[in-house]
C-alpha cells in the first residue's frame, strides 16, 4: 500500500509565522468596524476618506487570533456573548490599482463553540498596518447569511 502525502507546494513555500514578543513589540491600533446584520459593510462605505459610524478601536498585535479578537468585541458588545453568536471577519484594504476598498473575507467564529479558524491569526491572512477589520456579528436567534461563493443546494 503506498501512502501519498497531501502537503501541496504552497504550503513548503509558507513562512512559518515569527512568534510576537508583546512584552518588546508596540501594539498596532485595529480599527474594527461591525454590524449586527450578519452582513458584511460594503466596500463603498469606506471610500472617500468615509467610514462606517460603528468602531472599535483595539490595540493588538499582527499574532492576534480570531477567538481572541472576538472575545474583545464580547467585551464591549453584550448582546454578542450569546452562545451560538456568529462571527464573520473580513478585512477592508485599498486596492492598489484604484482609489477604492476591498473586502476578503479570512474566517469565522462562533461564541461558545470551537472552531477551524479561532487560531488564524491577522499575520497568517496578510493583514496590513492601516487595513480595516470588519465583522459581521450574526445573533444565535438567526442563522448567517450563505457565503455568496457556497451553492444552496
Amino acid at each position: 500500500m503506498a501512502l501519498e502525502s497531501r502537503i501541496t507546494q504552497e504550503e513548503i513555500k509558507k513562512e512559518p509565522e515569527k512568534p510576537i514578543d508583546r512584552e518588546k513589540t508596540c501594539p498596532l491600533l485595529l480599527r474594527v468596524f461591525t454590524t449586527n446584520s450578519g452582513r458584511h459593510h460594503r466596500a463603498d462605505e469606506f471610500a472617500r476618506g468615509n467610514v462606517p459610524s460603528s468602531e472599535l478601536q483595539i490595540y493588538t498585535w499582527m499574532d492576534a487570533t480570531l477567538k481572541e479578537l472576538t472575545s474583545l468585541v464580547k467585551e464591549v458588545y453584550p448582546e454578542a456573548r450569546k452562545k451560538g453568536t456568529h462571527f464573520s471577519f473580513a478585512i477592508v484594504y485599498p486596492d492598489p490599482r484604484g482609489k477604492v476598498y476591498r473586502l476578503k473575507d479570512i474566517g469565522n467564529t462562533i461564541s461558545g463553540r470551537k472552531g477551524a479558524d479561532d487560531s488564524m491569526t491577522l499575520q497568517s491572512q496578510r493583514f496590513q498596518i492601516g487595513d480595516y477589520l470588519d465583522i459581521a456579528i450574526t445573533p444565535p436567534n438567526r442563522a448567517p447569511p450563505l457565503n455568496p461563493r457556497m451553492r444552496p443546494f
